[in-house]
């Protein structure tokens, strides 16, 4: 089976906010799907993180490289594509790009095989694993009530971040944790991500510290990308000094990035990004790194239904990850698949254990927003 063509279409129309300075509009286009189709007529889906005209550009770029190619083989195909291009885009929107085809060569291979991809990543380690719902900070009350409407639709692990957390003084931002502890409830996981990779973010380690010494009494898992996303140094420094678990690692990409964090010690928890990393092989890869220096993988994941499916299973195959990003309220998650994401009683989503992903999309969805009735039609 060999890769006849490669289409792209970017998601539009309901972008959700980031809580970035330079906010994002519904019409933005910030998430890229892959289609990989096959001279079989099979098609695989990925996901990209990043603009529509990027991921075409690249896919364009990539061509000589990847057409009729294996569509069975994932790993040795992407890298193929990553060696022979570093020189053009390594770790920027040609990276990016192979992430989504590489999610779809897995997602090809797990159809003809008839497996799912978390075990062809080496085997399944769980069959559950709990989302947490990534929510951005806000006034503590309309926080607070964030919070609880993720509760009520079956969240039992909440993250609060970016917005006006850093900006507006140690005691607003000690407000907004204490007003989402209070909502989640005292079982709750709950974690606080600063948003350091922000434009000029102004803080640097003796803040960190300062605002980590403020998670502890609110029982916080951990405190995310607290500084600016090259201080690995600085990183180490809080790692060892931090009364909370420190974690970063989603503006990485690609497996040699990963190395000095990780053997480092520069973090507790590690986060790529499997639509801009490199896809799963390399995120496999970063997680089994990750394991054998003491460090915990969980994905980053502000992503779509496909980015979830894959991020679940990467969760499947490596031992320590118990743990998936979850955006609440993004059409990109929530409308595009023919089957609703639905938290258990425990607040835990069942890994799909059907061919591939697992996951079916609406075609109809996908159509309305991507304007491109035909990017999955074989």
């Amino acid at each position: 089976m060999r890769i006849r063509e490669i289409r792209c279409a970017g998601l539009r129309g309901a972008t959700p906010k980031g809580g970035w300075t330079e906010e994002l509009r519904p019409d933005d286009t910030v998430h890229t799907l892959v289609a990989v189709h096959t001279d079989e007529g099979l098609v695989g889906v990925g996901s990209v993180f990043n603009d529509e005209a990027l991921v075409r550009a690249a896919i364009a770029h990539l061509e000589p490289l990847y057409s009729g190619e294996s569509a069975l083989e994932p790993e040795r195909v992407s890298e193929r594509l990553h060696q022979a291009t570093f020189w053009t885009g390594r770790g920027g929107a040609v990276t990016h790009a192979i992430s989504g085809i590489d999610i779809a060569l897995w997602d090809l291979l797990g159809q003809v095989t008839g497996q799912p991809v978390g075990r062809l990543l080496g085997g399944r380690y769980r069959e559950t694993v709990r989302p947490y719902a990534s929510l951005l900070m806000d006034e503590p009350e309309r926080l607070a009530e964030a919070v609880r409407t993720g509760a009520d639709a079956g969240f039992r692990a909440f993250k609060i971040g970016w917005g006006p957390f850093g900006r507006n003084g140690a005691a607003t931002d000690e407000a907004m944790v204490a007003a989402a502890r209070a909502a989640a409830g005292p079982d709750a996981l709950l974690m606080v991500d600063a948003g350091g990779s922000d434009l000029y973010w102004p803080h640097g380690l003796k803040w960190a510290l300062r605002t980590a010494e403020m998670l502890v009494p609110y029982d916080v898992t951990w405190f995310e990308e607290p500084l600016r996303p090259d201080a690995l140094e600085d990183y180490a420094a809080l790692r060892r000094a931090a009364p909370v678990p420190i974690a970063a690692g989603e503006v990485l990409t690609r497996r040699q990035s990963f190395q000095p964090w990780l053997q480092g010690r520069a973090l507790d928890i590690v986060q790529p990004d499997v639509t801009k990393v490199g896809g799963l092989s390399e995120s496999r890869r970063i997680g089994w790194l990750a394991y054998d220096n003491g460090v915990r993988l969980v994905p980053h994941g502000w992503n779509t239904a496909i980015g979830l499916a894959a991020d679940l299973q990467l969760a499947s195959a490596l031992p320590d990850c118990d743990l998936v990003e979850y955006i609440v309220g993004s059409a990109y998650i929530d409308d595009i698949v023919a089957e609703p994401w639905t938290p258990d009683a425990a607040g835990l989503l069942r890994i799909p254990d059907r061919p591939g992903l697992g996951v079916t999309l609406d075609p109809d969805a996908v159509a309305f927003h991507t304007g491109e009735p035909d990017l999955l039609a074989s």
